[in-house]
């Protein structure tokens, strides 16, 4: 098969066909049918364990599109995949899981969560009981931190200090100015908001720093 397959996911959770490289992978179950070139995306997740992931972790190379087991995906940088609402893997991210974790705590003022609370929580803040629709929450501009995705005119956008960066399936765009006033329709789960807030060091992909 030429082309790209449709492995790579954007801000709203969907997986999509498009060449933009992934600085991350993961995933969120077997999503997939068929093997090899006659694999097809089939459901929106597999369980609610949605997980973000090293490219590289002890020399371990897995086959993509493997009957019967989990699909492999890719994110742009790791604040479109916390707004698609993955959290980091707890076993090739240990540290930033840990780190997640306590921001975690720090943000929410909640005792020490374990894997299975974080993934019942974010799971239902990023989709609408019941169905596959994507959720999003009114929060106020002013209370973003950096690294927040929100719905914008154009489609999703970064929030980084005073700047609004549209993302799209080739990269992040030219910056805006972010609003001052009002509420934002924010795709990022509002508990990894909280951990951004707290302190929590996303990555984000140098372009968008330089827009």
């Amino acid at each position: 098969m030429t082309g790209p397959r449709q492995n790579r996911v954007t801000p709203t959770g969907d997986v999509v066909a498009v060449p933009l490289r992934g600085a991350w992978t993961g995933n969120r179950g077997r999503l997939h049918e068929g093997e090899g070139d006659s694999a097809r995306v089939v459901r929106f997740h597999g369980s609610n364990l949605w997980i973000i992931c090293a490219l590289q972790f002890n020399d371990r190379w897995h086959e993509q599109w493997r009957p019967r087991r989990f699909t492999w995906l890719y994110f742009h940088d790791e604040a479109v995949a916390l707004a698609a609402g993955h959290r980091p893997c707890a076993e090739c991210r240990w540290a930033d899981y840990v780190a997640y974790r306590q921001a975690w705590m720090d943000g929410l003022g909640v005792d020490r969560p374990s894997a299975a609370d974080m993934n019942r929580r974010l799971h239902g803040e990023r989709l609408v009981r019941g169905t596959h629709r994507r959720r999003t929450h009114a929060l106020p501009w002013t209370s973003l931190p950096d690294g927040t995705v929100v719905v914008a005119e154009s489609g999703s956008a970064l929030v980084l200090a005073d700047r609004l960066v549209p993302w799209t399936t080739a990269g992040y765009g030219a910056a805006q100015r972010r609003p001052a006033r009002g509420d934002a329709d924010v795709l990022t789960p509002p508990a990894s908001v909280a951990v951004l807030s707290a302190g929590y060091s996303v990555q984000v992909d140098d372009a968008a720093r330089i827009r």
